[in-house]
């Protein structure tokens, strides 16, 4: 199966998000990928945090949700939707969303992000949770590529690669990681972290990422990059918008679950 990690640089505009995304779906779809993976906050990345909650929408309607449901359905792509905020529990919040739609345009998942970014080296200061409330249950949801063959597909965002557990309970073959790493971190733990998840679980991952600097002067690290199984780069775009295209295995996957059955060995 054919998967593109698409990079995105988002600005301050929603419909100008929208736009770029639509592009690059249209360049994953004719490359011939059958699941394209946005990044997070690919719709919008505003001057504040306090921006996400202008732009939330109820979860079933809202432009960022249809937009998502009519690329899936013309494009015949499986499509997860970076994350876009939804309603929370309290006017001061949002839910960090991502949201998958299969070819046929349908919603079939929802995962809202768990663990909340917060960062302060006395330079660089962020907390997610002023804004965003945290959602509580992992998501798995199955994908029948156009081979035949059923791929068990996991929903993380962003900062949840530092929580290893939370992929050991996905049980997936493909682990999506829609990010929006800072460049400090980015640099420091990215790729390592990236590449260990694969590994821990002998999975693919598939982590769609913004890179560049952005309109709110905020520079993302980017490096958006499919990883196999056993841990390899497959395919990666540093910094800039773009599609990081790559080929998933089965057949590869199984031959290296049976030679090293490490996630039967699990004990505690």
């Amino acid at each position: 199966m054919k998967v593109a990690a698409i990079q995105m640089v988002s600005g301050v505009s929603l419909p100008a998000n929208l736009a770029q995304a639509r592009g690059l779906l249209e360049q994953a779809a004719q490359a011939g990928a059958e699941l394209a993976a946005l990044p997070e906050y690919f719709c919008l990345m505003g001057h504040q945090d306090s921006d996400k909650l202008a732009a939330r929408e109820s979860f079933g309607e809202g432009a960022v949700q249809e937009f998502l449901a009519q690329a899936a359905g013309e494009l015949g792509l499986w499509i997860v939707g970076g994350t876009l905020p939804l309603v929370a529990g309290d006017a001061a919040h949002v839910r960090n969303t991502s949201l998958v739609f299969s070819p046929d345009g349908e919603r079939v998942a929802r995962y809202d992000k768990i663990h909340l970014f917060k960062f302060d080296n006395g330079r660089e200061r962020y907390d997610e949770s002023r804004v965003i409330e945290s959602g509580g249950e992992t998501v798995a949801f199955d994908l029948p590529s156009r081979d035949g063959h059923t791929w068990r597909v996991g929903l993380s965002v962003c900062y949840d690669l530092r929580f290893p557990e939370l992929y050991r309970a996905l049980h997936a073959d493909v682990l999506l990681v829609p990010s929006a790493f800072t460049y400090t971190t980015g640099q420091a733990h990215w790729e390592l972290l990236l590449r260990a998840r694969a590994i821990e679980n002998l999975a693919w991952v598939v982590a769609p990422a913004q890179g560049g600097t952005h309109e709110n002067s905020r520079r993302t690290w980017g490096h958006s990059m499919v990883i196999d199984p056993w841990g390899l780069v497959l395919a990666q775009r540093a910094e800039g918008a773009g599609v990081v295209l790559a080929d998933l295995d089965a057949a590869r996957q199984a031959a290296l679950r049976a030679q090293l059955p490490a996630l039967e060995h699990r004990v505690l």
